[in-house]
């Protein structure tokens, strides 16, 4: 057998295998660490032995034997004649102390054995004389393997024949642990008296002895230093990494984690680490697991306090481990190492030592994030077993895990790391018996989930509700509670846990305070906090109360900052909430390209699993951004899923319904349209939380009855908006005087269809302040007006081109040149025909002379149609002044005209291509 390393200790095998040949008695012991050698240097000199002629007495000690008297001695003489050993009746009653005292503490020293009797010292003697016998014709080799295993009786036999073998030619060879669990000091201090003693340590490979033993094993690949870091040194690891290596090269090489994939979990190298962990015993196997469990905060004494046990014990156990180059300190010299005596413990045991890793680290002061880790991994282990339950117990108490995983989930959330704060909290929610920490954990962990998924939040509300409607939570929940509700769309909920059942009542409503707060108060919040978990809806509510303002441009701007800064966080579900919100700004305002990118996104933005209420509003402006610019095939694929009635009834169920309303008014559907404002209109006033301000379903209603035929009704329905307290705000006052133009008389049309238009103007809503216009640019047509009803529409169709709005440039001018996007079905006019006339015939309509422009032409008369001065033209065409009336003089005269007034949208170039204003 080939030993690295090992030269000098086999040369002093052989020099005591001489001196005994020579004619005296030699005793050696072996020590060493597991899986150092020490079996290995046994058979060698036993080897050597034989082949020099002497005659091989050899056993081998196992804790499975150590409580049979006499079973190494049986070993050593089975095949040698002329052995009598006692029977087992007296050395049974002295086995009984043989784990705790080896040697019994008896027959050599005292004449008395541990259990009591006389000591049957012939029979020692007897032993010993025959094995002197049989050295008279040769050398006599006794070789004992793992010799702290051994039986009471046979120690007592081995240490009389060592003490009286004296001139015999006797080589007794033994083998033990360097460490031995129960250390017995008399066996070896007895070995050492004797003057033919000599006893030798064995130590793990050096780095050289280590590059020796790759060469002479043909490992390549696997350099020296690689194979010292992982194994120590130690032979019996060394040899199970090359062989593990030689057998996992080939898959390893292509592997992009290397150092995780090798050595692997479970195989050769992982067996000898936990076969060398148990050789060493019981207490250097609990010491390694308090080791691996401890980590980066392992020291000896918390080892100790881990594995309960004393500290002389705690360190003859790192001892051992140290000699079997398995640690280094107090660390694992390898995470294959640290992991193979995890897994070799089992989840049962792991459980409870995890518990009480938790308990020593946290007494320690240890921070709570490496508390909390230990006691994560403990509740993710199996149960106990009902047979170790009543010994398994309760490490500390369950308040104080609460507490701890409380306080480590905060610091993980600090970090960005909600998912890991989610779990310790949940565990906390496991732990925990107080109600009303229950409740607060439940809140946190609704919160923790907004930042992920809406739908998940809200289903974590929902739990809390049920327990919250059987008793009302404590006044520091309930604040935190609402603001989930009301981010959630849920006002009702939220109104009845602010309010109590039935409080919710004209102008008691919890949408009054956010629909009602001044544009200067929502920016000071949006301006002093950061977004947070906790600050997630106040955030949101005020952006909805610059939007239900009358400056909702500040919304665009602080939704989108807001938006930029879910991102950073990489919260997708924060982001979906400031998305869906800047996409509502963008749609408000006119921008309808903008609210269907950014709402997209907001969708895209949440799992696709989730089926909960906020989805609904992402895909409202969606549907509604797609209906204005006639994308009706997107809008028709997400208004014509069924949604479960629970989706609907919230806030954002209403801007839902709301917009597959006006989906099928644009897909001249009337009845139903009606019947979702109709809708909208009866569960807002159910909740009390009647507000055009926020969700103007009545003039929704108008026009759909307008398209009905139902005048009466439709300007019943605008005058009670315009009776209401929002109607002092300029987007509900714009839209309830526009339907209530075309639903009322016709002679006041003109003057309400202004003041619509100025209303909706100072809104800063482009696409109704677009309607508007056109309705009065027909209304002053059929009133002979055909001049100034003529730039009206121009100006109409003008500005709806800039939002996209391709169905209303195509009714406002059926014939203007536009290009439309994909899924563009004809849109009609939204009231009923004849109610403001045409423009004049077709023959009659400006543009349609067969004469041409010439490029310069044409340029400079686009954008007199759109409104230009000629100054202004003169700077966007670089020409001069005169050069540009010059031009629009015969464009006047080509096309039978007198004044840019009469300048049609319709205009072609001399090549016959259309103008593209």
């Amino acid at each position: 057998m080939r030993l690295v390393g090992r030269t000098s200790v086999i040369g002093a095998l052989d020099e005591a295998l001489a001196d005994c040949a020579a004619g005296g008695s030699q005793a050696v012991l072996i020590e060493g660490a597991a899986g150092c050698g020490r079996s290995a240097l046994a058979d060698t000199v036993a080897e050597r032995a034989a082949a020099a002629g002497a005659l091989v007495l050899s056993a081998v000690a196992t804790v499975a034997e150590r409580q049979i008297p006499w079973g190494v001695l049986r070993q050593l003489v089975h095949r040698t004649p002329g052995f009598r050993l006692p029977d087992g009746g007296t050395g049974g009653s002295s086995s009984g102390n043989t784990a705790g005292n080896p040697a019994g503490n008896s027959g050599v020293n005292s004449g008395v054995n541990s259990g009591g009797e006389p000591s049957r010292v012939e029979d020692l003697r007897e032993f010993c004389d025959r094995v002197c016998e049989l050295g008279l014709d040769r050398p006599v080799l006794l070789c004992v393997d793992d010799v702290q295993h051994a039986d009471a009786e046979s120690l007592r036999h081995l240490q009389y024949l060592v003490r009286h073998a004296r001139g015999s030619r006797v080589l007794v060879v033994l083998t033990g642990s360097q460490h031995p669990p129960s250390q017995d000091p008399l066996f070896t201090t007895e070995l050492m008296r004797q003057p033919h003693f000599r006893r030798i340590r064995l130590s793990p490979l050096s780095p050289t002895e280590t590059a020796r033993f790759l060469e002479l094993d043909g490992c390549d690949g696997l350099t020296s230093d690689e194979a010292y870091r992982i194994s120590g040194g130690n032979p019996l690891l060394l040899r199970a990494l090359t062989a593990e290596y030689a057998d996992t090269a080939g898959d390893t090489a292509g592997d992009a984690h290397g150092e995780a994939a090798f050595p692997a979990p479970g195989g050769p190298f992982a067996q000898a680490v936990v076969a060398c962990v148990h050789r060493a015993g019981p207490v250097t196997t609990a010491v390694a697991r308090a080791i691996a469990l401890l980590g980066d905060h392992a020291s000896p004494t918390r080892a100790a306090r881990t594995a309960e046990l004393t500290g002389a014990a705690a360190n003859r156990g790192l001892a051992a481990l140290r000699a079997a180059g398995l640690l280094d300190g107090v660390r694992f010299r390898h995470p294959a190492v640290r992991d193979a005596v995890l897994e070799e413990a089992g989840p049962a045991a792991r459980g409870r030592l995890l518990r009480q890793a938790a308990r020593v680290l946290h007494e320690d002061g240890v921070p709570a994030p490496a508390v909390a880790k230990l006691l994560l991994a403990a509740a993710s282990e199996d149960v106990v077993p009902a047979e170790d339950a009543a010994t398994a117990g309760e490490p500390w108490d369950v308040d104080v895990d609460v507490d701890v995983l409380r306080e480590a989930a905060e610091e993980s959330l600090a970090r960005g790391e909600a998912r890991p704060a989610t779990r310790l909290l949940e565990l906390a929610l496991e732990t925990g018996t107080d109600d009303q920490v229950r409740a607060a954990l439940r809140i946190r962990l609704a919160q923790i989930a907004s930042r992920f998924d809406p739908a998940a939040a809200e289903r974590r509300v929902d739990a809390l509700l049920e327990t919250v409607r059987s008793g009302r939570p404590a006044a520091e929940h309930e604040q935190p509670l609402a603001g989930l509700l009301l981010a959630q769309g849920r006002i009702s909920d939220a109104a009845e846990l602010i309010l109590g059942t039935g409080a919710d009542q004209a102008g008691a409503s919890p949408l009054d305070t956010m629909v009602d707060t001044a544009p200067g108060a929502a920016e000071r919040l949006l301006r002093s906090a950061r977004l947070t978990d906790a600050t997630l809806a106040p955030l949101a509510q005020a952006v909805t109360s610059l939007l239900c303002s009358e400056q909702p441009d500040l919304a665009v701007r602080w939704s989108r900052k807001l938006l930029d800064e879910a991102d950073r966080s990489r919260a997708p579900g924060w982001s979906a909430v400031f998305g869906t919100l800047h996409a509502e700004s963008l749609l408000r305002l006119g921008d309808l390209r903008g609210a269907h990118t950014r709402a997209t996104a907001a969708l895209a933005a949440l799992p696709a699993q989730g089926h909960g209420t906020f989805v609904c509003a992402p895909t409202a402006v969606v549907v509604r951004a797609c209906t204005e610019m006639g994308q009706y095939t997107e809008a028709s694929r997400l208004t014509g899923r069924q949604l479960p009635r629970r989706q609907l009834m919230s806030l954002h169920g209403l801007a839902y319904l709301r917009a597959r309303g006006l989906h099928h008014l644009a897909l001249h559907q009337p009845h139903a349209a009606l019947a979702d404002f109709l809708e909208v209109g009866r569960l807002m006033e159910s909740w009390g939380v009647d507000r055009p301000a926020f969700l103007p379903w009545r003039t929704d209603a108008t026009r759909a009855l307008l398209c009905l035929g139902e005048d009466h009704r439709a300007e019943q329905l605008a005058l009670r908006q315009l009776a209401m307290a929002d109607a002092r705000r300029p987007h509900v006052r714009g839209l309830a005087l526009r339907m209530r133009a075309l639903a009322g008389d016709a002679q006041q049309r003109p003057t309400v269809l202004a003041q619509a238009i100025d209303e909706l103007h100072r809104s800063g809503d482009r696409v109704e302040t677009a309607r508007a216009m056109a309705d009065l640019g027909r209304t002053l047509q059929a009133d002979g007006s055909s001049s100034k009803g003529c730039v009206m529409i121009r100006s109409a169709w003008q500005l709806a081109k800039d939002t996209g709005a391709a169905p209303l440039c195509q009714e406002i001018l059926p014939d203007a040149p536009l290009v439309t996007a994909p899924g563009t079905a004809p849109a009609r006019a939204e009231s009923r025909p004849g109610r403001a006339g045409k423009a004049g015939a077709d023959k009659d309509r400006p543009g349609t002379s067969a004469a041409r422009l010439s490029g310069s032409e044409q340029r400079v008369a686009t954008l007199a149609a759109q409104g230009l001065t000629n100054r202004e033209i003169s700077a966007r065409l670089f020409l001069t002044v005169s050069t540009v009336e010059q031009h629009l003089t015969r464009v006047y005269r080509k096309l039978r005209i007198t004044s840019r007034g009469d300048l049609p949208l319709d205009l072609e170039r001399a090549d016959g291509a259309p103008v593209r204003a």
